[in-house]
């Protein structure tokens, strides 16, 4: 694993005419599909996420490219564990608020991470640009699949040079998406999932209430976050209520419905049919 800070000076003379075609899709559905198409002119990207790891750690923006999209199932994973001993983003950190990169290849990774997340969705490499936000670090990941080809340095380094540019863009669209009234986190406690994530995303809660109607309102609304990745101490500051009570409205929800692990609850949900109208 290596880590660095880009050459500012670089970055300044390769990332204007690149950057300016994200500026139009700014705050739009569109803006995660461009970020993707314009990483893939620069590296042979497999998947892409941005997400935020720490305090009360969220997903914002995800996909991939040439099959299925693998970037859920790794953050659920993800998030079963590894993220709470995940040092592998932390690793190098500038000063104050500068961004920073990172390279790892899979057999790099922390044997219960690369298990857990790396191997079975055919994770081989990961390239990242980070940005420290309090006590916790947003991150835009590129990931390249085993079935690509190796990243070649030249290709990094055009990556680099304009990761700071890129992140600072992604910041701004997640300020853009925020529901009204939230700050622009993900540097606050309460992560939030933006518009053109849960746009994409099947109507959780309606597939839930129709399988099992005994759920209550509150059962229903930790069982929607956790299926969009939030954390318990996230779902605890989105709903202003304590991390024991969050505890107990997932545990009912769980008994209700069969199971006793989240996996099994986001396995569940994808297998039920769609709610009609």
């Amino acid at each position: 694993m290596r880590t660095w800070t880009p050459d500012p000076r670089q970055a300044a003379a390769v990332s204007g005419q690149w950057l300016a075609e994200l500026i139009a899709p700014l705050g739009q559905p569109a803006f995660g599909p461009a970020v993707l198409e314009r990483l893939r002119a620069l590296v042979p990207v497999g998947s892409y996420a941005v997400y935020r790891v720490g305090s009360a750690p969220a997903m914002y923006l995800s996909g991939s490219h040439g099959g299925p999209d693998r970037t859920l199932a790794c953050w659920r994973a993800y998030l079963q564990g590894p993220h709470a001993h995940d040092r592998t983003l932390a690793a190098g950190a500038p000063p104050a608020d500068r961004a920073w990169l990172c390279h790892i290849t899979a057999p790099e990774v922390p044997l219960p991470h690369r298990a857990a997340v790396y191997d079975p969705h055919g994770m081989a490499e990961r390239l990242s640009v980070v940005r420290q936000q309090g006590d916790a670090v947003l991150a835009l990941n590129l990931y390249r699949h085993r079935e690509q080809p190796h990243w070649r340095d030249g290709q990094i380094g055009d990556f680099a040079a304009l990761a700071p540019g890129l992140l600072a863009l992604v910041e701004k669209h997640l300020a853009l998406t925020a529901p009204p009234g939230t700050p622009s986190a993900p540097t606050q406690a309460n992560a939030w999932v933006p518009a053109d994530t849960v746009a994409a995303a099947p109507d959780w809660r309606a597939r839930l209430q129709g399988h099992c109607p005994a759920l209550t309102p509150r059962e229903l609304d930790v069982c929607e976050r956790l299926l969009a990745g939030l954390t318990q101490d996230g779902i605890a500051a989105d709903l202003c209520l304590s991390v024991p009570t969050v505890k107990t409205y997932r545990n009912r929800a769980f008994e209700r419905l069969g199971i006793h692990f989240r996996n099994e609850l986001f396995a569940l949900a994808m297998a039920l049919p769609a709610p009609r109208g």
